[in-house]
């Protein structure tokens, strides 16, 4: 007997009251899709790659997925070994009856829904119709990057580019005449390597060859970044991204950042301080740059990466074995934002947090640095990464709200490798919706849905399409 999932994800799925059903149905169900932070691969939209089977389209890079079928007991090869695609998506759906209250349930039934227009609930016993099911849609071009773009309403994507890269599958995007415009987003992370100069050196090399330039000394390799932040620009760029554990905020002068750095090139690690001295220079000039330009600079701060040690010399990064980390954020994080402002050059910046126990503090740093040229300049992102799921996502605008103007919430993104993850965009407006109808019924807003429903649809898109001013969107 087959189990209906009709009565899981149906039209009212976490609306939980008669308001916040009007408000999604009414102001958020229809609004456009501008995914403006995620890791989407530029080669698989340009080249528009056809997937061969579920797990190519679905499982294929999925680190949430691993990490919960290494906790039910399913071995590594079928994560990220050599098994063959249907048996690792067999094993994924042994998984997900053993995900009850992990948002990858929810996830897992919204992708099959809305993509495939699957209503079963996946287990054992239905996992392998809904692979046949499933793998028979795929020749649809509906079920292609670009297809899916469209059928989601997806007006614009940023993805996730380092400085070395040379754009060339933006370049042909650029000019395929894609509904969907898509953006490189400045990445510079390997610029701040010189602890580690085995790593460093190597990028050097490449940056040097997409810059045409030669890189002996700190003067050249700004130069080089410079040109390639230029040439970002060029190509409809207008956001950077950088990953850190906290910012960096301890500065030193651009001798002590040139010797240090000079040091690395001869391949000599730098200490931690050291690191340090040198990440907070170029996190400056990373500021100037965008302010410059009037870019948005994203700062994803709190992860603990690459915990299991092991596992990362078998593996590599980013196959789900990182955490949320535990440090100290309030006064690295001012005193960058302060040193930008002290020099007129702090560009709107987006600051997404790892840790719910810093929620208060970004929530309320956010607001020292708002001036009144630009409404919300200083952004407290949406819930990341483990993060991004209902609880979170709560706690999140509530701590805005609380603190800031959640009006000017420029809402959510996917953060996701994966072209089945617009439903997120969709669970995160349910969310939203549910928790300003709560408070509709609860009479703590009027019931004035003019006023209410404006606000849910500004930060469902026109507020990021307003504040991140990509052309075209």
């Amino acid at each position: 007997m087959l189990i209906d999932a009709m009565s899981f994800i149906h039209d009212d799925f976490l609306l939980g009251s008669k308001a916040a059903q009007r408000l999604y149905h009414e102001y958020a169900e229809h609004e456009p899709i501008l995914d403006y932070h995620c890791h989407l691969p530029p080669r698989e939209v340009a080249e528009n790659r056809r997937f061969q089977n579920l797990f190519e389209i679905w499982l294929e890079g999925d680190h949430y997925k691993w990490r919960a079928m290494r906790a039910n007991g399913i071995g590594e090869e079928y994560c990220t070994g050599a098994r063959p695609p249907r048996e690792k998506f067999l094993a994924w759906a042994r998984t997900v009856p053993q995900t009850l209250r992990n948002p990858l349930y929810h996830w897992t039934h919204l992708e099959l829904k809305r993509y495939f227009g699957i209503d079963e609930l996946l287990d054992e016993s239905s996992g392998e119709r809904i692979w046949e099911q499933a793998n028979a849609q795929l020749g649809n071009d509906d079920l292609r990057p670009q297809g899916i773009m469209r059928k989601f309403q997806v007006r614009g994507v940023c993805t996730t580019d380092d400085p070395a890269d040379d754009l060339a599958h933006h370049c042909k995007m650029a000019n395929s005449g894609m509904a969907t415009k898509v953006y490189p987003a400045f990445r510079p992370d390997q610029a701040l390597n010189v602890h580690l100069p085995e790593r460093l050196n190597p990028w050097l090399g490449r940056l040097e060859a997409v810059a045409n330039v030669s890189i002996a000394t700190l003067k050249d390799l700004v130069d080089a970044l410079r040109q390639r932040h230029d040439f970002f620009h060029k190509m409809g760029g207008r956001l950077s991204d950088h990953g850190l554990n906290t910012p960096f905020a301890d500065f030193g002068s651009e001798d002590e950042a040139a010797a240090i750095f000079a040091r690395a090139l001869a391949g000599k690690a730098a200490t931690p301080a050291e690191q340090a001295r040198f990440a907070s220079y170029l996190m400056l000039v990373f500021g100037r740059l965008d302010a410059e330009k009037g870019w948005t600079k994203q700062l994803h701060i709190g992860a603990r990466r690459n915990n299991n040690t092991r596992r990362f010399r078998e593996l590599g990064a980013d196959v789900g074995f990182d955490s949320i980390g535990d440090w100290q954020q309030a006064d690295a994080l001012g005193n960058y934002l302060d040193r930008l402002d002290r020099e007129s050059a702090l560009p709107k910046i987006v600051i997404y947090n790892l840790n719910p126990a810093d929620n208060y503090v970004v929530a309320t740093m956010v607001g020292n640095f708002q001036d009144g040229s630009v409404a919300g300049k200083i952004q407290f992102g949406s819930g990341w990464w483990f993060l991004d799921q209902k609880e979170a996502m709560e706690w999140q605008m509530n701590a805005l709200s609380n603190c800031g103007l959640i009006s000017r919430f420029i809402g959510m993104l996917t953060d996701s490798r994966s072209f089945l993850s617009y439903p997120r965009h969709e669970y995160f407006r349910r969310t939203l919706c549910n928790l300003f109808g709560a408070d509709m019924e609860a009479g703590l807003l009027p019931h004035d849905f003019n006023l209410v429903g404006s606000t849910v649809r500004a930060i469902c898109f026109q507020n990021a399409r307003q504040f991140l001013g990509l052309e075209g969107v």
